[in-house]
């Protein structure tokens, strides 16, 4: 009877330390190397999500990361001429690593932006 007690008290203790997920974590960071401290989640989180913000027109830009876990992730993204935001998410452990590849160019936006100011230049001067 002792045997079983132990085996069941060696896999109460298994069981209460499954699988907990780790994600890098920061808080408006500048640069990716500041976005590298590695974080237990709590039980209900499922994903590791990361956030980037860049505001400004070209190669006048600035991008702020933000890491953390999250019980529910959602990815998405926006794009106006001076602002773009990126949400990326993922469920593995230190699947976030680089905040890079949700850094997106402005040049798009930007580039329409300045096609229809051309064009109304044009037509105002007709």
């Amino acid at each position: 009877m002792t045997a079983s007690t132990s085996v069941l008290l060696v896999m109460a203790i298994c069981v209460g330390t499954a699988y907990s997920l780790t994600c890098y974590t920061c808080a408006s960071q500048s640069n990716n190397t500041a976005c590298m401290t590695q974080t237990n989640c709590s039980a209900n989180s499922t994903s590791c999500m990361t956030s980037v913000v860049t505001v400004g027109i070209g190669s006048l830009s600035a991008s702020t990361i933000t890491k953390t876990c999250s019980p529910t992730c959602t990815p998405s993204g926006f794009n106006a001429v001076v602002l773009t935001t990126q949400v990326s998410c993922c469920n593995t452990s230190l699947c976030n690593t680089s905040g890079a590849n949700s850094v997106t160019s402005t040049y798009t936006p930007l580039a329409v932006a300045l096609g229809f100011v051309g064009i109304l230049l044009r037509s105002s001067s007709i």
